[in-house]
């Protein structure tokens, strides 16, 4: 029989500041939030996307060291991310039925052993190896994190969402300029001092296992049944969760374009210094950070569906001027960019989460893992349109991708609906 998790209020301990919550894990609405959770959570978050984002701030390392062309570095991209891309929603399905609070820790496991065979590979195919590791690290991760950032929120649910999200956004950020300023000038072996980062992600995510462990207990199934009635018609409810995979795809692929090829963007149209490429990769990734952020706080105030509509159609006028800036211009319209487009991302995934309710592990798990698997695609792609035409192309092909988000059009407003249809 299948089984679900139930939150015990009870059991929290004064130090946590426990939420108050309902059963069902997919239709929290506490009243407290449960604030050094959401920060343990974020901070983890951190560690765990500085990993991932050493890995493209690597490539002009590895691109030297191992005669890689543009297409071998996006497939470098695509090992790493499909493999979250195909693992996320798996581990999402499987912790809805049975909450493995202690998989947080182990996932990061498996990252540490990725980052230790990357700092002593000796050849591409061993890469490819050590950046699926990360990869399987970050599929066990996203799923559960994210329930437990929901079961902390205190029903503010966009804004516990991009709390959550931030301490990504801050690795990706902090990424780059690790690798610029320790690791690069170092050499390849230094990637094994990241590892550190690691095994202080695992210490602090048993200790969250133990918090999320307390909470949770079996039920039964009628309690499931009840928890994940969909509020719209099944048909309807899997073509809106259609929707917001194409809005997922016109910002992830995008921004998989400016992670994966920007530094060698910069170097040969405007002839910067590594270094310095890695900088402005810095200041868009920390753009996006502040946008997710800023996203939370506003979905929870104006809602999912106005703040999706703002996000992603109103990075198109900046990603159809970028291909043409000037250096300087280029540094504010990839700021605009990363804004704007990181916005989207806290009002999707509730937005889906009020679609699909009590499946929090499974929604998390498809909208992470379909970002990095578009991401990976992205890359791979982008990678063979740049040997054969050249970076500057890449960027004036996906100029356009933004307008993908006229789709939104689509979405209804999910509570009305729902509370029309109680009403009848």
């Amino acid at each position: 029989m299948a089984k679900t998790a139930e939150i015990n209020p009870a059991a929290a301990p004064p130090s946590v500041g426990a939420a108050q919550v309902p059963q069902s894990p997919g239709a929290i609405t506490a009243q407290s939030v449960a604030f050094p959770v959401l920060v343990s959570l974020s901070f983890c978050h951190l560690l765990n996307d500085l990993i991932q984002s050493l890995i493209p701030a690597l490539y002009p390392l590895l691109k030297e060291q191992f005669s890689l062309d543009f297409a071998q570095i996006g497939i470098i991209t695509l090992a790493f991310q499909i493999t979250a891309s195909m693992l996320q929603p798996t581990v999402g399905l499987v912790t809805d039925r049975r909450p493995q609070p202690y998989s947080l820790a182990a996932g990061m496991g498996s990252t540490l052993i990725g980052l230790l065979l990357l700092s002593v590979a000796h050849n591409y195919t061993t890469v490819l190896i050590a950046a699926a590791l990360v990869g399987t690290g970050s599929a066990i991760f996203h799923p559960e994190a994210s329930r437990l950032a929901r079961m902390a929120s205190g029903g503010r649910f966009g804004a516990a969402q991009a709390f959550f999200q931030v301490g990504g956004n801050v690795g990706q950020a902090v990424g780059p300029l690790l690798a610029a300023f320790i690791v690069l000038p170092r050499g390849q072996g230094a990637i094994a001092w990241v590892s550190l980062a690691a095994l202080v992600a695992m210490a602090v995510l048993a200790r969250l296992g133990k918090w999320y462990g307390e909470r949770t207990r079996p039920t039964h199934a009628k309690t499931q049944s009840a928890s994940t009635q969909t509020p719209l018609p099944r048909a309807r409810t899997l073509f809106l969760v259609f929707v917001l995979m194409t809005l997922l795809f016109s910002k992830n692929v995008y921004s998989a374009s400016l992670t994966s090829f920007f530094t060698f963007y910069l170097m040969e149209r405007f002839s910067l210094p590594v270094e310095a490429a890695q900088i402005q990769l810095f200041i868009f990734m920390a753009s996006i950070a502040v946008g997710t952020l800023v996203g939370g706080q506003l979905t929870d105030r104006i809602g999912r569906r106005p703040m999706i509509w703002i996000s992603i159609l109103g990075t198109l006028p900046f990603t159809l001027l970028l291909p043409y800036a000037s250096l300087f211009w280029t540094s504010v319209l990839t700021v605009m960019i990363g804004l704007l487009m990181a916005s989207a991302f806290p009002a999707i995934l509730v937005y889906a989460h009020e679609l699909m309710p009590g499946r929090v592990g499974l929604v998390s798990g498809m909208f992470f893992g379909f970002s990095f698997g578009l991401g990976g695609l992205g890359a791979a792609f982008m990678g063979r349109l740049a040997d054969s035409h050249g970076i500057p192309f890449v960027y004036q092909v996906c100029a356009l991708l933004p307008a993908i988000g006229v789709v939104a059009w689509f979405l209804p407003d999910v509570s009305r609906e729902k509370r029309e249809r109680a009403a009848v």
